[in-house]
């Protein structure tokens, strides 16, 4: 209907797509201590999801947000009572402006989510094991314009991933660095 009124609009495809229930911008598992899952989050990862494009100006938000604007016709939550989604600026996704209207930490979600693992010892006390910071939002694509081909547009959703370094360093070392919760983290280039 958006091309029929000569907007420029594409359909595009993510990869290991988020679905974030509760917003809260992570995909959580839990498991007990005997390592088996509990069913305590509604969060999960699509193989793939699809949604459209369209080419605005959005003067609601300001110039900075102009361009491709996520419009999903497949909703899975309501947004503002009424299943929704869009337009969420592909500019704000990128910048990870999650606090602006039209469903922009969703779409952020479900291209940057962490998946986080935690053991859950008792209703007020759990553990985060693991996080997953690279599985969300691979292959972000839309086709070509005259040919079959595939056109990666990952770059319009996100800022190159980062890659963790390993260096030998002391065990003691190692350990105080688990138990602060810290990484040596170096931008991919």
């Amino acid at each position: 209907v958006l091309r029929c009124l000569g907007i420029p609009t594409r359909v595009i495809t993510n990869f290991n797509s988020a679905h974030d229930k509760n917003l809260n911008l992570s995909i959580d598992k839990y498991i007990d201590m005997s390592g088996n899952t509990l069913h305590l989050s509604e969060d999960s990862v699509w193989n793939f999801h699809v949604w459209n494009e369209s080419w605005f100006i959005r003067r609601d938000l300001g110039s900075f947000y102009d361009g491709w604007q996520v419009l999903d016709a497949t909703p899975q939550e309501k947004s503002k009572g009424i299943y929704q989604c869009g337009p969420a600026s592909t500019r704000a996704i990128k910048e990870g402006d999650v606090n602006l209207d039209y469903d922009s930490p969703f779409v952020f979600a479900a291209v940057n989510a962490d998946c986080v693992t935690w053991i859950r010892y008792s209703k007020k006390r759990k553990e985060r094991i693991y996080s997953d910071t690279r599985k969300i939002g691979k292959f972000i694509s839309t086709k070509a314009v005259g040919t079959n081909s595939r056109v990666d547009v990952t770059a319009n959703y996100k800022y190159p991933e980062v890659q963790e370094i390993s260096f030998k360093i002391p065990y003691s070392q190692y350990k105080n660095s688990l138990m602060d919760d810290r990484k040596i983290l170096v931008t991919a280039v």
